[in-house]
């Protein structure tokens, strides 16, 4: 028998080729998804997609969902105990793998390792070290469809959101920015491809911005904040 695994689904880019890798691989059933969602706004986390579409893209996919609803700003241990709680209700069905999407940061690796380990389960990345132009392009070539629904406004200025990636998305990004946005430069919703039995339909609302206030590193320290746009998208 496979071993069986959560995925954990971001509804963006990455966990769309992930999945597909892991699915193709067949080595692990994949028994469910799971996807952090923020409380109070109904919402998938950074990505600002609507859980009714999460739960479309659910659908379309054929695999049950689980949406893990946070606080706004949960503090680390009110985060840790949502899920310790969450985490443990998998472990109940036979889950003993988690799958993630991440292609190179090491620390984030590091902690999804250390904190599955504490619970007796494996974390899986198919992606992993990976070169992402390369992964972008088998991306595009196996037949996904995707949009911007973030942007971080250090790296990319407003016109990039609410963009359908294609070459031509790649060709105007800036140097410095990483062409899966693996750095969190920008995040989408994948809404076509071979792992979907049907496309997601929806509409593109307005362009928002919002800003967060960053971490002051010293009192003396001047106020600053983050600048994110976010391309509101509707299930149609």
């Amino acid at each position: 028998m496979k071993p069986k695994a959560l995925f954990n689904w971001s509804s963006g880019k990455d966990s769309s080729l992930a999945l597909y890798k892991i699915l193709q691989e067949d080595q692990y059933e994949i028994s469910t998804l799971l996807t952090s969602i923020n409380k109070e706004f109904q919402r998938i986390s950074m990505h600002g997609v609507h859980v009714s579409l999460l739960e479309r893209q659910a659908e379309s996919l054929g695999i049950p969902l689980i949406k893990m609803e946070l606080l706004k700003e949960p503090s680390m241990e009110e985060y840790q105990q949502i899920m310790s709680t969450t985490m443990a209700g998998i472990q109940a069905h036979g889950i003993t793998h988690s799958v993630f999407g991440d292609i190179f940061l090491e620390d984030l690796r590091k902690y999804r390792e250390d904190q599955l380990s504490t619970v007796g389960m494996k974390a899986v990345f198919p992606l992993w070290k990976e070169d992402t132009s390369n992964l972008i392009h088998e991306f595009l070539d196996l037949g996904f469809k995707t949009i911007v629904t973030c942007v971080n406004g250090t790296y990319l200025d407003k016109s990039f959101a609410g963009r359908i990636i294609d070459q031509q998305f790649i060709d105007d990004l800036p140097e410095n920015v990483d062409p899966c946005g693996e750095n969190g430069e920008f995040h989408t919703f994948t809404f076509d491809g071979p792992i979907f039995k049907n496309p997601i339909q929806f509409e593109i609302g307005e362009t928002v911005k919002k800003t967060y206030p960053k971490p002051k590193t010293s009192p003396e320290e001047e106020d600053s904040e983050y600048v994110f746009w976010f391309s509101d998208l509707v299930l149609k």
